[in-house]
Order: structure tokens, then sequence, then C-alpha cells
């Protein structure tokens, strides 16, 4: 039997409730060496909906899985259709005010580094610089064959010859730029092979049941290492590819700050959670600290 991935998390003990006391953030900031690690909740603002809140896609949606997108075409039929109509969406997503503040305090030497879970690139697009993308990024197209990488507008417009007039109307958008249809909207969607050897694309992302790469993981590891804190903004943590650095910080006694509307799988290793909107709360937190423009 095929074990499904992780993709809720129910606290088994009674935890902290979040402030909204930003000064423990502006502290661990105003000292520098601050590693953010951000999810998606960074990018609700910028008009892409997270998983697991209170209008997150998981309750109407089930993400791809690394196991069902290789078990057959019928199930990269669906993947693509739904994913090359969210491209069109997705890809017209611009950075919010959590992701200017971010580069802001990269900008002014407060951080160490940048982890993001997010696959949005919109980090990038707000001025940040060696970003580190967990889970890979939309933007690029691998072929699982030959390994060739390829951007994702070139599929787009492959795609798009391919399918000419395929233009359903999508009931929403998920964080991983799949876009809610249905099988009778789906209909005979054509996929294409890589123009290198003809064998199966998929997104450079890291699926739902998919481990991420070795290296990138010991990366992030080395990162967390050189960190004086861990900055977590808008993840729940339930995962374990970005818990780990939570614990690792933790267990290295290094101070985990959170902000997260919701109570995350992070909190009991936090010093505090702080439940406000990020952008709202990285803003005065910038201003607090004299930095302008947000």
């Amino acid at each position: 039997m095929r074990m499904r991935p992780t993709l809720s998390w129910t606290p088994a003990e009674d935890l902290p409730p979040g402030s909204t006391d930003l000064a423990p953030v502006a502290d661990a900031l105003s000292t520098g060496g601050v590693l953010v690690l951000s999810g998606a909740g960074i990018s609700t603002e910028s008009g892409i909906p997270d998983y697991r809140g209170a209008d997150g896609s998981l309750s109407r949606h089930t993400p791809m899985t690394y196991q069902d997108f290789t078990a057959g075409a019928p199930a990269r039929r669906r993947y693509w259709a739904r994913s090359h109509l969210g491209w069109r969406t997705f890809g017209r997503a611009r950075p919010n005010a959590g992701h200017r503040a971010v580069a802001a305090f990269a900008r002014h030497g407060l951080l160490s580094g940048v982890i993001t879970q997010n696959v949005d690139g919109l980090h990038q697009a707000a001025g940040s610089e060696g970003v580190v993308e967990l889970h890979g990024s939309l933007d690029r197209v691998v072929c699982l064959s030959c390994g060739t990488f390829s951007p994702r507008r070139e599929l787009a417009r492959r795609l798009e010859e391919a399918n000419a007039g395929f233009a359903p109307v999508a009931a929403g958008i998920n964080p991983d730029g799949d876009a809610d249809l249905t099988d009778e909207q789906v209909g005979d969607f054509r996929v294409v092979p890589c123009t290198v050897c003809g064998g199966i694309l998929k997104p450079d992302v890291v699926f739902f049941g998919e481990a991420v790469p070795p290296k990138r993981v010991e990366h992030c590891r080395e990162l967390v290492r050189g960190a004086a804190s861990l900055l977590v903004l808008g993840s729940s943590l339930t995962v374990m590819s970005g818990l780990r650095f939570v614990r690792q910080a933790a267990q290295a006694g290094k101070p985990v700050l959170i902000v997260n509307l919701d109570p995350t799988r992070g909190d009991r290793h936090a010093v505090t959670r702080v439940a406000l909107p990020l952008g709202t709360a990285l803003s005065a937190v910038a201003g607090q600290l004299g930095i302008p423009g947000q």
C-alpha cells in the first residue's frame, strides 16, 4: 500500500498562544546574523493561497505526489493541464510588503541567508539574492530521462501550440501553481515531451512524497550552523523539509522566532510566535529598525 505524504498536523499538546509583540523579532534582526525560512504564508498577500490556513488549498485540493506523477500518463495529463492554466495566473503574481521587507533586511546586512519553501520566485523578484529554493522553482522544467533543464516559458509556449483554445475557468489556484480543474475540463489535454530525448518533463520542484536533494539539505544545514538565529515566516512547519532546520537551530541553542497567524509544528522550539499578518508585521519591524520604503 502506497503511503501518502503528511499533509496536515494536529497539535498533540497545548501550545502557547501567539503574541502580537514584535520586539523579539526586531531585537534579533538588530543584532544581525538572522537566517530566514519562509513558507507559503508570506505569499498569500500576493494572491497565492497557502496550503493550511483558514482558506488553505488543502481543504479542496490534494497536491500532486511524485509517485502519482511518475505512475502514468493520465496523472501527468491532469497535472500539466492544471499547471499550464495556473501558470498564467501564478506568473503574474508580484512581491508584497513581506517579500520587500526581507529584501530590505538583507540589504542592510541583518540576514545571513534566506531559505524558502516556496516555488514562486517572489523573494528574488523583490530583490533578495542568494535565496535557497528548498523545493525548487516553477520557473524551470527538468527531463526525468536525460536531466536537461529548460525555462518554463519555453514549455508554456509549446503547450499553448499543442492545446490551442484551451481556456477553462478554474475554481481556484494553489501554492504549487496548480489550478483546480475537473476531469471534464482537463479533457484530452496534450502533454509535450522533452525536445532533447523525448522523455517525461517535470517542473523543477519537489513534489509531495519526493525527497529534497541531499546537497541542498546539507547547504541549508550549513546556513543554520552559521546563523545567530532562525526567523520562520509564514510556514506551518507541517512537513519535515522545513521543521528539521527549526529543530537543528533549537538543539544548537539558537533562538527560533516564528511569524505565522496559526500555531505551527515548531512552536515548542520557538522563543516566540507572532500571530500577525506577515506584511503588516515585517513592515512594522522595518519601521522600528529605521529601514524605510516598506
